[in-house]
């Protein structure tokens, strides 16, 4: 049986479908959906950018990085690497060398579901990566093998190779593509809201007034 499992590269991302969603923070969506989402222990590392992209999927086992490697040979302006570490806590698969190797490719950003080491190279780098944490063991080129290009778990969400991915601040959200406009729709036109309900507050509107709460409140207090 091979240890590796290698699938074909996903296009891209569009600029109609970058554009779309350029402008939608993952805590809005998260105002009306809940699936989806990466665990919140994924956080972005030392930065505040929000990058769209696609993904391009990988499952490292343990100690090796050896399809991690290859991988970064074959990104391209738009890919997004989602790594599923298969359980592992202990070793960094993402650090300064493979950050160089990945802002060369000009791929957008990485996305680990476990640790990562060289946290001020890659902020110098400039290069966007959400992790669970910073550790100094690292992993190796053992030729244990791995998938690429398959489905994966990263935080909890499946992700498949192709998916859109969204990251900002508050998290990461992976959206199937037919998801873009629907979400991209709500999300935009809840933020417009939102934005008008800020200049309303700073006018002297009550939030509760707004948002029903007061209604509630003092309906239950009458009864």
């Amino acid at each position: 049986m091979k240890k590796f499992r290698i699938g074909a590269m996903p296009s891209p991302i569009s600029d109609a479908v970058k554009q779309r969603l350029s402008e939608v923070e993952t805590a809005t969506v998260g105002h009306i959906r809940q699936w989806g989402f990466m665990d919140p222990e994924i956080q972005a590392l030392r930065h505040t950018r929000r990058v769209v992209g696609v993904a391009v999927t990988l499952a490292l086992p343990a100690q090796d990085s050896t399809l991690l490697h290859h991988t970064l040979g074959l990104l391209r302006p738009g890919h997004i690497v989602v790594i599923d570490r298969l359980g592992d806590r202990k070793h960094a698969c993402w650090g300064g060398g493979v950050t160089n190797a990945a802002h060369a490719s000009g791929a957008t950003a990485a996305i680990v579901d476990g640790m990562c080491t060289d946290p001020l190279e890659i902020a110098e780098l400039q290069f966007p990566v959400w992790c669970r944490g910073i550790t100094p063991i690292t992993t190796r080129i053992y030729d244990l093998g791995g998938m690429l290009n398959m489905p994966v778990s990263c935080g909890g969400a499946v992700v498949n190779p192709g998916d859109i991915i969204l990251a900002d601040e508050n998290g990461v959200l992976v959206l199937s593509p037919d998801e873009v406009d629907e979400v991209a729709d709500y999300a935009l036109a809840k933020q417009q809201r939102g934005m008008e309900n800020v200049r309303r507050i700073h006018e002297g509107t009550r939030l509760g007034d707004l948002s029903g709460a007061t209604k509630f409140v003092e309906r239950d207090a009458i009864d």
